[in-house]
């Protein structure tokens, strides 16, 4: 199995498109990107726009060799309507997707998810449900969780967590569960025991506000047991690569803790982490 992190926040961009290749089939999850708005009361400087439209391309060029695509939920840093990425993608692809009318909020009910998969249905061979499911690619399988908390509560929607199981070697996505908080988003991992997993991390960059500490210390206390439980290396990214202030967190989960190592999605590629949305006022100093 080989797995290639395409576009995450420690590569400058929000995102967590991640591709899957195994003898059997190709699968990509979660193919959108995006940039925060507002950071620092600051707009994307030209830097991370550049950095977007790369990243994008990247997603286009294996999306266009996927067979299978993923969408955990309906954010526009994990799907795309269009708007950067083209949704020639999906044409003839088997398209598993987050259950778009049940344990859902009701922004992505009413707007995103019927948006995206009207374009979608179109162009797709098959669009599946993916909640609580298993899909079978030859000898691959395709798993997914029920409907977690995207967070601490309902406020921001529910998303599936992804696993690929091949020759033996198992990958779960996680996609934003801020944490995991909470029990229930961390037992799939937990159960499973991946040899790789890919994690959002907690919002530790809005700690006191969206975070509060008793959310981070569950959240630490998780991923101390993820690491631990059998998983061999964690990629901890997204939310959690907003804050140059990581590897503290990253010293917080692993002190005294025996077993997997932790890493950021950069890292694992071979490149230099590289946090523009966290940098972004010193990329407008310059």
């Amino acid at each position: 199995m080989k797995v290639e992190l395409l576009a995450f926040d420690s590569m400058g961009v929000r995102s967590m498109c991640t591709f899957v290749e195994t003898p059997d089939v190709k699968v990509m999850i979660d193919p959108g990107v995006a940039l925060a708005p507002n950071r620092f009361g600051l707009p994307p400087h030209p830097t991370e726009i550049e950095r977007m439209g790369e990243a994008a391309e990247r997603i286009a060029e294996r999306g266009m060799e996927a067979d299978v695509l993923v969408i955990s939920h309906y954010h526009y840093d994990h799907h795309d309507p269009g708007d950067v990425i083209p949704l020639e993608i999906y044409g003839g692809k088997t398209v598993l997707v987050k259950d778009p009318n049940n344990d859902i909020n009701r922004s992505q009910r009413d707007f995103r998810a019927p948006l995206f998969l009207g374009m979608v249905k179109g162009r797709a061979s098959r669009v599946e449900i993916a909640d609580g499911k298993s899909f079978a690619f030859g000898r691959t399988k395709v798993s997914f969780s029920g409907a977690v908390f995207h967070g601490s509560n309902s406020a921001l929607g529910y998303v599936i967590q992804t696993m690929v199981e091949s020759e033996g070697m198992k990958v779960i996505h996680t996609s934003d569960v801020e944490g995991p908080i909470h029990e229930d988003q961390a037992s799939f991992l937990l159960k499973e025991k991946p040899d790789l997993a890919i994690i959002d991390g907690p919002m530790t960059y809005m700690l006191g506000y969206r975070t509060s500490r008793d959310q981070l210390d569950s959240a630490i206390r998780n991923l101390r047991q993820i690491i631990t439980s059998g998983v061999k290396e964690a990629v901890v990214d997204h939310h959690f690569l907003r804050d140059l202030k990581f590897r503290e967190y990253i010293q917080a989960i692993t002190e005294g803790a025996d077993g997997g190592k932790v890493i950021t999605a950069a890292e694992y590629m071979g490149q230099p982490n590289d946090l523009l949305e966290a940098r972004r006022r010193e990329l407008y100093r310059k």
